[in-house]
């Protein structure tokens, strides 16, 4: 009798496709750690040391646990933190109503506005321009003898004599939140944009239907549902707002002039940083990063209470 040999069966060589993700995945988290990560955690480690430079000696590291952080609340950080939250204001209201203006007009469907592609195109083109370009046009169109101040004494005879506009500290607020806003407002634009076009087009018929007035209609619909891309934008400008920086450091020449009264808080962290004064730098850059929470977590909370009440109703 012959013996029958069992072959074995073969295996079936399948194709893990579930690790491949993290394959993909691992660069972001390559770069995160080596370029934000240990910054980040650096940046705690040194608020807690002793580390700056006179002339060509280093003096540190050496512990010093709080002293930064005492050091810094002695110094004008409140008067710099002050300075940020209102500048950033007197810029962000107006952008926020213009932009919601012009968002609920490209969106509205009635009013047929014609070259809606050009209109967006041209209010987004200023978030193109870098913020340096953007603050010398402003200090050569502000200068004490730029084509501003020729316009409103020469031309128009509206004052008898030229406007120092970087020597008043309202001028100066005023000149940098104007920028910051038409910088901004275009981004802002877009973004209540995307939230409109994605509420259902059937609750504004329906109101409409109903006899619902646009202000109605606006203010009933439209701003409830757009809160969450609304809550979206403030916070991020808030952050922006915070690490304000570029534009006051350009145009004053990183002095924060008159006085001191457009100085921001990372304008104070650069010049900490600047003269190689790393342990000050860091407790600015955790206090900062504190308050910068704070403020997201207050505004998130009171804004958004109302409406994740009304999901789990």
């Amino acid at each position: 009798m012959q013996k029958t040999t069992k072959t074995k069966p073969r295996k079936k060589h399948t194709v893990q496709y579930d690790k491949w993700g993290y394959f993909f995945i691992a660069p972001f988290f390559i770069i995160y750690i080596i370029f934000s990560f240990i910054p980040l955690i650096s940046t705690f480690v040194n608020s807690f040391f002793e580390n700056y430079r006179i002339g060509l000696t280093t003096v540190g590291p050496n512990y010093i646990g709080f002293a930064n952080f005492i050091k810094v609340f002695q110094s004008d950080i409140l008067r710099y933190t002050w300075n940020t939250i209102f500048i950033w204001i007197i810029g962000f209201i107006p952008q926020i109503f213009i932009s919601l203006l012009l968002s609920v007009w490209f969106t509205n469907t009635e009013l047929h506005l014609k070259c809606q592609q050009f209109f967006k195109t041209v209010i987004y083109m200023p978030n193109l321009i870098m913020a340096a370009a953007f603050s010398m046009l402003f200090f050569t169109l502000f200068s004490a003898d730029g084509p501003i101040n020729i316009l409103f004494s020469n031309t128009l005879k509206w004052y008898p004599e030229h406007i120092r506009f970087f020597t008043s500290a309202g001028w100066t607020r005023a000149l940098i939140a104007s920028m910051n806003f038409l910088m901004w407002y275009g981004n802002t634009t877009i973004m209540l944009m995307a939230g409109i076009m994605g509420i259902d087009n059937s609750l504004f018929e329906a109101a409409r239907i109903d006899g619902a007035s646009p202000f109605q209609i606006f203010f009933k619909i439209t701003i409830p549902m757009l809160l969450p891309i609304f809550v979206y934008v403030l916070i991020t400008s808030l952050i922006g707002g915070i690490q304000m920086f570029d534009v006051p450091q350009i145009l004053t020449n990183g002095t924060g002039n008159p006085n001191r009264t457009s100085m921001t808080i990372i304008m104070y962290l650069n010049a900490n940083l600047a003269s190689k004064n790393y342990g000050m730098g860091g407790a600015i850059s955790v206090l900062t990063f504190i308050v910068t929470a704070v403020l997201g977590g207050i505004v998130y909370k009171f804004t958004m209470a109302q409406y994740t009440n009304k999901e789990h109703v």
